[in-house]
């Protein structure tokens, strides 16, 4: 597996704004809040286990929450994220598994994976710049027949659902589901959130 590179990505504006305001200390709270409020906090490793995956590249991991539980449930997973401090959040977690900052935009791997899952409103988090590049790399990650499912919030300013489907296209991914939740809600006009899982040919 790639080691990190030597130093870490220039991170966007929107994140590094957004991070400002997190304390890592206390980022996973909101799940085990939920966990223990008897509400589902793995709906993302529930829909990307749908799939049957062997393995699965989780882009924009942050501390490991979806990758940890995808390990759990026995798929081979190798946890992506710019964010120097999240990747490290995530190897004091769950260090047996693999991690690696990178920058999605750029990335290259030998391996390819059943499914690139982004989850947590990784696509806007990428520099507007390089979103149509982000995709672009995650999809040359499948193995054929594999899926990219990506989540995120819509709001202005933010990809649309059509500007995504049109990175997807461009990547010569073909359009399989979309879905207002994790969970298969069925998407309806005003909504906003986003899950869409786009397929690789072969």
């Amino acid at each position: 597996m790639a080691a990190d590179p030597p130093e870490s990505p220039d991170l966007p504006a929107d994140w590094s704004r957004w991070r400002d305001q997190v304390d890592l200390s206390g980022y996973d709270d909101r799940w085990q809040r939920m966990a223990a409020a008897g509400v589902n906090p793995h709906g993302e490793a529930d829909l990307v286990c749908s799939y049957r995956p062997a393995s699965v590249l989780d882009g924009g991991c942050g501390t490991g929450r979806v990758a940890i539980e995808l390990a759990r449930r026995g798929v081979r997973v190798l946890g992506v994220d710019a964010d120097p401090d999240m990747i490290t959040a995530a190897r004091a977690k769950a260090p047996e598994l693999y991690w690696l900052r990178a920058d999605l935009a750029g990335l290259t791997l030998a391996e390819r994976f059943d499914v690139v899952v982004l989850a947590g409103n990784v696509v806007p988090y990428v520099a507007p710049e390089h979103r149509a590049a982000a995709v672009s790399a995650c999809a040359g990650l499948l193995a054929g027949g594999g899926r990219l499912i990506a989540g995120f919030t819509l709001r202005p300013g933010w990809p649309t659902p059509a500007e995504y489907a049109d990175w997807c296209a461009a990547a010569g991914l073909v359009a399989e589901a979309s879905y207002a939740t994790w969970d298969g809600a069925p998407c309806a006009d005003g909504g906003d959130y986003l899950v869409a899982v786009h397929r690789a040919r072969g």
